[in-house]
This record gives C-alpha cells, sequence and structure tokens, in this order.
C-alpha cells in the first residue's frame, strides 16, 4: 500500500491548470496514478481522486462523511451561516434520510413527467423570443432562464424575485478576484430572502413545494392549503401525507436550508448541463444532424452528453471518519477527499475512447449525478429539461451554429464546476 500521508505543503499538486484544460489535465493525473495530495480550490490540502473505480466507491462509501464537523484542517466552504448550512450536503444517516424522504417524492420519475408538457412550452416561449433577432446568448437567454423558471414555479417563488438568483450563485461560485466580500454578500442576499420567503408562506401558503415543507416543518398532518390549482400541481406532493413519516419532521434551519439548496442545486446545475451539451452539438455537427433527424435518441444522447462533459467536476468534499485507503493510497481520518467526477466520467477503463461524443454510446453508470446515497435528488428533473431543452433548439433552428470563433468561448473559472459564461449562436 502506497502511504503519502506524510507529504508536506511544498510538496501540494498545483492543479490550476485544469481551469484551462480540465480534461487533458484530468487524463494527465489519472495516468499519474489513482490519488493526488493537492491544493484544493480553497487552496487547503486535499486529497483527488481521478479513477472511475474508486471515485465511484467512494461516493458510496459511509466512512467518507459529509458532516464538516469530521473536518481535521477547519474546512469551512462557503462559511454559509446554519441556516443555510443545515442541507443535505453537509448530512450522513440518519438525518440525511429523514431529510431526503421528505422532499424526495416531488422529484420522482413519474412526478417529473408530468411536467415535461409545461417545460416544453416554456422551452417553445424562450425561443420565440429570440428567433426573430437571428442570434442570442443562449445562456443568457435560454439555458439560463429555462431551469430557474421550472425550480421557481415548482417551490414557489414569485415572479419578480427571480432575476436575483443569478447574480448571487455567480458570486458564490465565481466570485471576482477584485471583490471578495462579494461571495459574503450572496450568501447575506439569499439568507435574508429565503427567511423573508418562508415567513411569507407560513402567513400565506401556496400550492407548492415549499408551502408542503413548511407543514411538514410546523407538524401540519395534510398537504399545502387549497389555493386553487395550478397547472403543474400534479406534479407536487402531498409531503405531509406520508403514513411512514412518523415524527420526522425539519428544524427551522432544516428547512430554510432545504430551499436554499433545491433552488440552487436545481438551477445551476442544470443550466450548465444544457450549455455543454448544446456546445457538444456544435462542435460535432455530424451528431447534431443524428439527432434532429431521430429526436427519440435524446434521452440516451443525455447521458452521453452528462459524461462526455457535465456540469459538476467535483463531488462535495468528503472526510474520512478513519483512516481509509483510496487506490492504494492512505488519507488519513479527517482530511478532505475530493473524488473527480470528471476525471472518472473520462477514465478509458470504464467507458472506452473516452473522449469521444458518441450519443450511441450505452453511457450508463456515469458519475455525473452521484453514486449512492447521495445520489443527485433533482436527476431526473435536470435530464428532463436537458431533453426538453435540446429538442426544442434542434427542431427550431435548423441552421443553429456558433456565432463566435470557438477558441472565444469562454467556462468559469472554478474547480468545482463546468460550465460556459455564454454561449453566442446564430442561425
Amino acid at each position: 500500500m502506497q502511504n503519502t500521508a506524510e507529504t508536506g505543503p511544498d510538496d501540494l499538486i498545483d492543479v490550476t491548470h485544469l481551469l484551462d484544460d480540465p480534461y487533458a489535465g484530468y487524463a494527465a493525473l489519472r495516468d499519474a496514478g489513482p490519488v493526488h495530495r493537492i491544493a484544493g480550490p480553497d487552496g487547503q490540502p486535499a486529497w483527488l481522486v481521478t479513477r472511475y473505480e474508486d471515485v465511484r466507491c467512494g461516493l458510496s462509501d459511509p466512512r467518507l462523511s459529509l458532516d464538516k464537523c469530521h473536518a481535521r484542517s477547519g474546512y469551512r466552504g462557503f462559511s454559509l451561516p446554519p441556516a443555510l448550512d443545515a442541507n443535505l450536503l453537509n448530512m450522513d444517516p440518519p438525518d440525511h434520510t429523514r431529510v431526503r424522504r421528505l422532499v424526495a417524492k416531488a422529484f420522482t420519475p413519474a412526478r417529473v413527467e408530468k411536467l415535461r408538457e409545461p417545460v416544453r412550452r416554456l422551452a417553445d416561449g424562450l425561443l420565440d423570443a429570440v428567433a426573430e433577432a437571428g442570434r442570442a446568448d443562449l445562456m443568457a437567454s435560454y439555458a439560463g432562464p429555462l431551469p430557474i423558471v421550472v425550480i421557481c414555479d415548482l417551490l414557489g417563488v414569485p415572479e419578480r424575485d427571480r432575476p436575483d438568483f443569478r447574480s448571487w450563485t455567480d458570486a458564490m461560485f465565481t466570485p471576482d478576484p477584485a471583490r471578495p466580500e462579494q461571495t459574503k454578500e450572496a450568501v447575506g442576499a439569499m439568507m435574508r430572502y429565503y427567511t423573508g420567503l418562508i415567513a411569507a408562506k407560513r402567513t400565506a401558503p401556496g400550492d407548492d413545494l415549499l408551502s408542503d415543507l413548511i407543514m411538514v416543518r410546523d407538524g401540519g398532518t395534510e398537504g399545502a392549503a387549497d389555493g386553487g390549482a395550478a397547472p403543474d400541481a400534479g406534479a407536487r406532493p402531498d409531503l405531509g401525507a406520508d403514513p411512514d413519516a412518523g415524527a420526522d419532521r425539519l428544524t427551522e434551519d432544516e428547512l430554510t436550508s432545504l430551499a436554499f439548496l433545491l433552488l440552487l442545486a436545481g438551477y445551476e446545475n442544470t443550466v450548465h448541463l444544457i450549455g455543454n451539451s448544446v456546445l457538444a452539438l456544435l462542435d460535432h455537427p455530424e451528431r447534431l444532424r443524428t439527432l434532429r433527424a431521430d429526436p427519440a435518441e435524446l434521452p440516451k444522447a443525455v447521458e452521453e452528453f452528462a459524461r462526455y462533459d457535465g456540469p459538476v467536476s467535483l463531488a462535495i468534499r468528503r472526510f474520512p471518519v478513519e483512516d481509509v485507503e483510496i487506490g492504494g493510497v492512505r488519507v488519513p481520518q479527517g482530511e478532505t477527499v475530493l473524488l473527480s467526477l470528471a476525471s472518472a466520467n473520462r477514465d478509458p477503463h470504464r467507458f472506452p475512447d473516452a473522449g469521444t461524443l458518441d450519443p450511441g454510446r450505452d453511457a450508463g453508470g456515469h458519475l455525473t449525478f452521484g453514486h449512492g446515497i447521495h445520489y443527485c435528488l433533482g436527476a431526473a428533473l435536470g435530464r428532463m429539461e436537458t431533453e426538453t431543452a435540446l429538442a426544442a433548439l434542434i427542431s427550431r433552428f435548423p441552421g443553429l451554429r456558433l456565432d463566435v470563433p470557438r477558441a472565444a468561448l469562454r467556462h468559469r473559472r472554478t474547480l468545482r464546476a463546468h460550465g460556459l459564461i455564454s454561449l453566442p449562436v446564430a442561425w
């Protein structure tokens, strides 16, 4: 067993090159070894896991905790206040099991499928708005607005409040180096917003998921109060009526944190999955022609897009509750472990010719949505939104093409995620 636990700070691998060419960088790291001691996204030491089998096992290993209380280095992440930090990304069982069960029914494949037609109407409306111009930035006018409308409708966020979310998430995930206070300001703004929104829905509950979660928190035994059937009400679960829930409840911090996480994750990752998928098709026009001719292949193709260029580069950090061996390397208790989904999805030992986009391949088993008990709660929703967005786009604009040189495109400067800043296209 290789033991690199004594690696000193001067021996940490600088992985900032992954910002410019992530897949070539991860290929070199995979070839060099399964686990590397690096300077993490926050500059602190971390263990980066690069190979598919090790990443997949790590995602479901109960010895790798999501709870920051196990961090030996005093890891703080975004330094969220407790009312935003008590979310599923920081929980292990049994709290994780309890909280996830209370919300999971909103995101089952059957319930998500009921949203497909409303999402298609939304996609068509967004394309109507830009069709006459003949060109658009798809990130700003299509890939961005579509997921935020869907998740905000589901949670009951008023339309007037939605534009703020893009600026808040940008400030959190890609802060301006010239404004180091920006992230703290965004977190504060979100905290105030969620607190106010929950208070408003306590006074006047709606036909939405957040109102149902408030009812669960407050000890109700029925769903949200009748307020007129929303167009998509059939997709919304009656969370308070689960006979198996017993005494399960949410704390106030868990309620606020859950609202925060659902809006953040339900929006951010889908935006970039749509954008990355469109770019993959524009980079491979023969694949675009094939899918336009046979849109029934889109569900399978979306799995390949998610594998080939997914929106999440690193899984949420984990902390060993005891010394663990990963890929023959001993990782000490309490240190930060980063599981690279992007690297695992391009591992040629799992996906032959992994650097080639092949929408016809069986991409099942890719790790973009995770694996194990922390598998992405909104995976079915993200898949459906991406399928629907691509179907509407490629059928509407057969002449779709990049409107700038390929080299002019820029990705967000973060190791955690992988998404475009803008995607100018014409048709």
